[in-house]
């Protein structure tokens, strides 16, 4: 009888404990003043992977799905354009060749800006069959240089958010253990 007693006890006792929530300990104000120091280099650090991550694609993939494989790969950027972004980025370098080192003509830059960035390759090609290099290879070259310069960018304020946090004199690799503990990214 004792023994049933006990169970009943028991039983109530878990029943009563499993609405409770376990504290994180590490929530406390002095882990929350720690990790607000890392906010902006786990952002540079997001920003760093997505952009290392395009740049992989732009690398990976025939030029015409380039684009496509960005919708793919980034389903949460379902507003972003990203043809219209590689055509920028084209655009833009082709700019750069037609007007100020003068080495090609305006009618492959207007030519550019008329065509679809999945077409680009073929139209170019057929429209200009007498095109002295590689019309891809050169192309690919600007979406490279975009992507590796955005990557050197966010290595750089990734490098001073790091620095900042040396200074204030802790080490960057404890704040960012606490930052990750704090948001439960362990």
């Amino acid at each position: 009888m004792q023994m049933e007693e006990l169970k009943e006890a028991h039983a109530d006792n878990i029943a009563q404990n499993a609405g409770i929530k376990k504290v994180n300990p590490n929530h406390n104000a002095k882990n929350a003043a720690i990790a607000e120091m890392y906010n902006d280099a786990a952002e540079y650090e997001a920003d760093l992977k997505c952009f290392e991550d395009e740049l992989f694609l732009v690398n990976k993939h025939s030029f015409k799905d380039i684009a496509t494989e960005m919708h793919n790969a980034f389903p949460k950027e379902k507003d972003r354009d990203f043809a219209h972004e590689l055509n920028t980025i084209l655009e833009l370098g082709w700019t750069d060749l037609v007007e100020v080192q003068k080495t090609h003509k305006i009618e492959e830059l207007e030519l550019i800006k008329a065509t679809d960035f999945t077409e680009i390759i073929e139209v170019f090609n057929a429209k200009f069959p007498d095109y002295a290099g590689d019309f891809e290879a050169d192309a690919r070259v600007f979406l490279a240089q975009r992507w590796e310069r955005l990557i050197n960018i966010k290595k750089e304020h990734i490098k001073q958010e790091l620095y900042e946090i040396n200074t204030s004199g802790l080490k960057a690799k404890y704040v960012k253990s606490i930052y990750r503990k704090y948001h439960g990214l362990v």
